[in-house]
């Protein structure tokens, strides 16, 4: 094997084998067995089999508190037990010692890719505003300061934008917090972080007087810390300033650090008021006195100043293991205003009914084994070879993901399914080209070079338009945008790298070593010249006509488009006798005409019960109970309470999706006009403009289809394989015109498009094979997104020719002349480097 074969393995290796590594295991295991697997000390086993003994009487709801209850009466360190878990030397608290060794515990028996809340379902929590601290503050500023709030909260949850958590208004004071794929009986401090306010002061320590030798002075208040070192813990009492000298409203940024001596604190910016607030009381108390750090009412630290400090800079120092750190720190960049208490808690259903699930993996397996039938037909060989990069690409895309502690949700999901598309476009781009190079008379190795040569700009330039989409969504995009962005960037940089190395890496073993005599493939389109352009102005006409009726349908039909998830509703509570399927409520409420209705089962913690939620539309929540008291008599549902509840899609994720696109749109439009030129840019944002308001359009004026929070991943979904259609057919052009420098700007374009418009149509059919099997196969909203992009895989084709390319012409006024002179960099082929060789 050749040594640029085996770099190629030797990397290729390495990246599958770090993401399945955070693949493992598939699924949860039973926390005993694990703990049993992986300890081999008979004293360990006796004290689980105590704690299993407290689950079962129902002293404890889980084994995880089970044994940290144990520990902590007894005062035992669970470490001894397993040796092969390496815990910070520096930690002497034999309580945090034994909460981070449960918690590595329990998180290495879970499966690392969680499943979202419409998956899986989670625990909700609702929270409770101190009434006291919303007192003589009006209606308004009211709902001002809880919108405030469930974006903090959204974002102590959601670090990453991957978990889709539900963050949403209930009644006037309260917030409802759903998040998945976790419970409390084995993650009890979670709830605590979520409603911290947060509320930290830096405060003078008295300079002579002492707590139980001295009076209190007048404007102090006793404080205690406890101090951990290896000589156990102590308690130290001092008289702490009422009044703070600066607060952690002038900190712009937290920042988990590790110090000297490895352990780890947290890193404060100040901004301009800040630094000089905390320079002054630096050089009040430099050489003489101490500072204490209050956080939260509670004293963690008072460090001696020994130096003015000017730089705008400090550091919380409380013994921090590394996790409280990223806590901390992720807890003062989202400061809350008031306070919370915990008012409900429940363990959640899924969002999605059994049979929505159910039908959407049942689809997805016909949707794959039908692109292999296709692929393999049609490619044979080459398809072998491109099913296994793209295998590995969603093995590497899920590891990564898995790697960020992601919920695999709806949006998530999109999101693969788009990478999905891409890598399968890629290969096909590349089998293409070398179909191309085989016709012109070349040798299957020359083929090979000479086909990823030409196909490296357009794999290139595709995925480069789509990432630069992906990091504006996931760095203006919250919710469902900010996941959807991170699941496609990833998913650009492992398409490129699965097509321009994995794929060619075996490629080149089958043929080099002649395992491959011939590359043989079907054809769909033998040698077209179809004159596309002829038909640019009726084609234009009418999809933009259908455009301007979509959006005429989304205005009159404005307050009955959007669901619940954008308008909020009534949620009703209902106890019942008999268990109802959700599957079965949904399909009730559509033959009668209830409106949207969602059903949800919940449990209330440590309670044996289940309780039924439904979610309508506003003013519609008895009316829908009742009728279902009468649909599903047997049942005996009776009303436990009712309430209003806000949209989990707010007004900023509207905001962020719609400046999200506008962004993308801009810097699209500037790195097309920088590597191609500026008419390519317009009529690629034409083009994508058009295929989101004709999606959007035919979804509104098809009967039965609502918007809902999934929705904005399928739009989403819309832009990134329109673009990649659309660059394929410039890149093309923008080929043909070098190649052909005497021919006219029409004729070039017609000869670009008929040369990848067997592409085009094999890109569409692999993509509606999994689209056609969500559409067929799939209920609810998984329908409702298949069918959606259903419409954007056949807009996205039809643009890319009908629009694209004719806004293009038209902006050039059909002169080629003003394409060359507007644009002096162009990429060199091998047929131009051979003939400047020769002159």
């Amino acid at each position: 094997m050749a040594g640029k074969h085996i770099w190629k393995l030797v990397l290729s290796a390495l990246i599958v084998a770090f993401s399945v590594s955070y693949l493992i295991p598939l699924k949860d295991r039973d926390f005993s067995e694990y703990l049993r697997e992986n300890s081999d000390s008979e004293a360990f086993y006796t004290l689980l089999e105590r704690a299993e003994t407290q689950v079962e009487e129902g002293s404890v709801q889980s084994i995880y508190l089970g044994l940290k209850n144990i520990a902590t009466e007894e005062r035992l360190d669970l470490s001894e037990h397993f040796p092969d878990i390496r815990l910070d030397p520096s930690l002497y608290n034999l309580d945090k010692k034994n909460k981070i060794l449960l918690t590595e515990l329990k998180k290495r028996s879970e499966a690392k890719l969680k499943r979202g809340l419409d998956i899986a379902g989670g625990i909700s929590v609702t929270l409770q505003v101190d009434p006291a601290e919303l007192e003589n503050i009006q209606a308004g500023e009211r709902r001002e300061k809880l919108s405030k709030a469930i974006q903090i909260i959204e974002d102590r949850i959601n670090t990453y934008g991957v978990s889709e958590p539900v963050v949403r208004e209930v009644g006037e004071d309260r917030i409802e917090v759903q998040i998945p794929d976790l419970n409390t009986k084995d993650n009890p401090d979670l709830l605590d972080n979520i409603k911290k306010p947060a509320r930290l002061d830096f405060r003078e320590v008295h300079l002579t007087a002492r707590p139980g030798i001295d009076p209190k002075p007048l404007g102090y208040t006793a404080m205690t810390m406890v101090r951990d070192t290896a000589q156990g813990e102590y308690e130290e009492t001092l008289y702490i300033k009422n009044i703070p000298a600066l607060t952690g409203k002038y900190v712009t940024k937290a920042v988990p650090v590790q110090n000297e001596l490895g352990g780890f604190e947290v890193s404060l910016t100040f901004d301009d008021e800040g630094k000089d607030r905390f320079g002054a009381i630096t050089t009040k108390l430099a050489g003489i006195g101490r500072l204490a750090i209050v956080l939260d009412g509670k004293l963690t630290s008072a460090p001696n100043v020994q130096s003015a400090i000017l730089d705008g800079r400090a550091e919380l120092t409380g013994n921090y293991t590394q996790l409280e750190a990223i806590e901390q720190a992720n807890i003062l960049n989202n400061p809350l205003e008031f306070s919370l208490e915990i008012a409900e808690l429940y363990e959640v259903g899924p969002t999605l009914a059994t049979d929505s699930i159910n039908s959407a993996l049942f689809a997805a397996k016909v949707g794959v084994v039908c692109i292999t039938i296709f692929m393999l037909i049609y490619y044979m060989v080459g398809g072998v070879i491109a099913l296994a990069s793209v295998l590995l690409n969603i093995a590497i895309v899920l590891g990564i993901l898995a790697s960020f502690d992601a919920a695999l949700t709806l949006p998530g999901i999109a999101g693969i399914i788009l990478t999905v598309g891409m890598a399968v476009d890629a290969n096909i781009l590349i089998f293409e080209r070398i179909r191309e190079e085989l016709r012109a008379g070349k040798s299957l190795k020359a083929a090979l070079t000479g086909g990823f040569q030409k196909v490296f700009s357009t794999i290139f330039d595709a995925n480069v338009t789509t990432l630069l989409v992906s990091v504006v969504m996931l760095s203006y995009g919250t919710g469902p945008v900010k996941g959807f962005g991170l699941t496609l960037a990833i998913g650009v940089v492992t398409t490129v790298f699965c097509a321009l190395i994995i794929s060619k890496m075996l490629l080149e073993l089958v043929i080099e070593t002649d395992a491959l005599k011939k590359f043989a493939m079907l054809s769909i389109v033998k040698n077209p010249k179809a004159d596309f352009l002829k038909y640019r102005a009726p084609a234009f006409a009418i999809s933009w006509t259908i455009v301007l009726i979509g959006i005429s349908g989304v205005y009159l039909k404005k307050d009955s488009i959007f669901g619940i998830d954008f308008t909020g509703g009534d949620e009703v509570i209902l106890s019942f006798d008999e268990r109802i399927d959700t599957t079965d409520i949904l399909a009730y409420a559509e033959q009668n005409d209830l409106g949207e209705v969602t059903a949800q089962y919940i449990t209330p913690l440590g309670a044996d019960i289940e309780i039924l939620k439904v979610q309508t539309p506003f003013e519609q929540g008895a009316t829908v109970a009742q009728a279902l008291q009468s649909g599903f008599p047997a049942a005996n549902l009776d009303i436990q309470g009712e309430n209003k509840i806000g949209p989990t899609v707010g007004d900023e994720i509207k905001f962020n999706a719609a400046m999200s696109i506008g962004i993308s749109l801009a810097l699209i439009l500037l790195y097309i006009a920088f590597r191609f030129e500026i008419g390519y840019g317009i009529g690629a944002i034409v083009a994508t403009i058009h295929d989101i308001l004709l999606t959007i359009g035919v979804f509104v004026l098809v009967p039965g289809h609502q918007f809902t929070a999934p929705m904005i991943a399928a739009i989403l979904l819309i832009v990134g394989y329109s673009l990649n259609d659309t660059i394929v057919v410039f890149d093309r052009i923008r080929e043909e015109l070098q190649m052909r420098p005497t021919s006219k700007l029409k004729e070039v374009i017609n000869i670009a498009i008929n040369a990848v418009i067997s592409r085009s149509l094999l890109t569409s059919i692999t993509t509606l094979l999994a689209a056609g099997s969500l559409l067929i196969f799939g209920t609810g909203v998984i329908n409702d997104i298949a069918f959606t992009f259903t419409i954007g895989i056949l807009t996205g084709t039809f643009s890319s020719i009908f629009i694209a390319s004719p806004v293009f012409f038209w902006w050039h006024k059909g002169d080629r002349r003003s394409v060359e002179t507007s644009h002096d960099v162009a990429p060199e082929y091998e047929w131009q480097a051979g003939s400047k060789a020769s002159e």
